[in-house]
């Protein structure tokens, strides 16, 4: 298998398009294709993929946000071969419409149901609905130790509890906070109210949202209950426990994982899944979980949810993306140094090399966009009005003096969040530009 040349010019590269395996995207540095699993794979097959990713492309991979493998560095001539030998694994390959279930899905002694066969049915009964939007994407959540709460959705089924019946709330738009509630039901007929949305979502053309279909009728998400992040040791059934691991800004070396990989086989650990938050599921008893653990915060990994890089969501940047203006994880390195004690982990610092915003779509604290040679500060989106906007050179400078206006403004006990919230955009903009020329 080969792109010729015919064929790279078809690829796509409007904002909202999707890589795939079949279908790679252009980027900066080459073309970037997407493997999504849709069960866990062993450590050794991850270290063949690692392997691939060095032979095919520039030995980059992500974890997105989502749970995908993103492949960088392939190019016209590599991606075609890239496709087939990881077709020739028989790996559980994910095509088709993103329906999303939480890590330990079916694992989970403490899930309400298992999201899967839901899941498995919305999959199949969504074959050949044309008329998407790219990035469409459905969650359905059983609800356990490990949820898919802070992840957007157009369509989001939630299991719940009442008494001894167990129901499916059936949410559109958003994260599961700020979702619309569409209505509850039993299991089969959410699956039929979630393929009925997707069908009117398709008859209304690929600019349409789950949010479109939101009236002023549907009340907001009621329940909601914090799980475990996607970098906690969770406990399964007896011996059996799960640990994930971070990537720092969501990147690594083919090397780096492969080196995990090895490690993993000598632990016993049983199987890897990509997972949400840029993140890897380990899964192998409870000994050989927390060994794996400490192999990987000791390999640089992010282990613990206190580790401020895990907080700074950084998009590939310049080079990697064409669009990108910064090189972001320079940037984000930067940051992790100048404002390291204001990660407490009450936001999210976004950089971004765009207005698009693609690493954090949500709104935050404090974002760093690149525009042009310059980095704009923002409060909120990425594509929100900018409270100051410096050249990159004195970007050091800048992120210091925010570090220190909110360091002598911070109340006890107050949060970063709150007093960047509480300072509001003026005071941080002239602890920016104050003393510039």
């Amino acid at each position: 298998m080969r792109l010729v040349a015919a064929e790279a010019d078809k690829l796509d590269f409007r904002r909202g398009a999707c890589p795939a395996l079949s279908a790679p995207m252009q980027t900066g540095d080459g073309l970037l294709s997407r493997i999504s699993l849709g069960e866990p794979i062993s450590p050794a097959e991850l270290a063949t993929i690692c392997r691939l990713c060095e032979a095919h492309g520039n030995g980059v991979i992500n974890i997105s946000a989502r749970g995908n493998l993103q492949v960088r560095g392939l190019t016209t001539e590599t991606a075609g071969k890239f496709e087939g030998d990881i077709r020739s694994l028989n790996l559980p390959l994910r095509e088709g419409l993103a329906v999303e279930v939480p890590p330990l899905a079916g694992l989970d002694p403490a899930e309400i149901a298992d999201p899967r066969p839901l899941a498995d049915a919305i999959r199949a009964g969504a074959q050949g609905l044309g008329g998407l939007a790219p990035k469409m994407s459905v969650v359905v959540d059983g609800s356990g130790q490990m949820r898919l709460s802070e992840l957007l959705a157009d369509v989001r089924l939630v299991a719940t509890k009442s008494a001894n019946n167990v129901g499916w709330q059936v949410l559109l738009g958003g994260t599961q906070a700020d979702g619309r509630v569409h209505g509850t039901f039993q299991a089969q007929q959410a699956i039929d109210e979630a393929l009925s949305l997707l069908q009117r979502l398709s008859s209304l053309g690929p600019t349409s949202r789950g949010r479109d279909l939101v009236t002023d009728a549907m009340p907001p998400c009621a329940m909601m209950e914090d799980g475990f992040s996607s970098l906690d040791l969770a406990l399964l059934e007896g011996d059996d426990a799960a640990v994930g691991i971070g990537l720092p800004f969501g990147q690594i070396t083919a090397v780096q994982l492969a080196a995990l990989c090895t490690e993993a086989e000598k632990q016993h650990i049983r199987a890897v899944r990509p997972a949400f938050g840029h993140a890897l599921i380990l899964f192998g008893d409870h000994s050989a979980c927390n060994t794996m653990q400490v192999f990987a915060g000791r390999s640089g990994f992010i282990t613990e949810d206190t580790d401020p890089r895990g907080m700074i969501a950084a998009c590939p940047g310049s080079p990697s993306c064409t669009s990108a203006a910064i090189d972001t994880h320079s940037l984000a390195h930067l940051a992790f140094e100048q404002l390291e004690e204001l990660l407490d982990g009450s936001f999210n610092l976004h950089i971004t090399g765009c207005a698009k915003g693609c690493a954090h779509p949500q709104a935050t604290s404090l974002v760093l966009c690149g525009s042009g040679s310059d980095i704009s500060f923002i409060v909120g989106k990425a594509s929100d009005p900018s409270f100051a906007s410096i050249p990159a050179a004195e970007s050091a400078n800048a992120l210091r003096s925010i570090a220190a206006l909110v360091r002598k403004e911070r109340l006890k006990d107050e949060t970063s969040a709150a007093c960047i919230a509480r300072l509001g955009r003026e005071q941080l903009a002239l602890s920016i530009t104050s003393g510039r020329t």
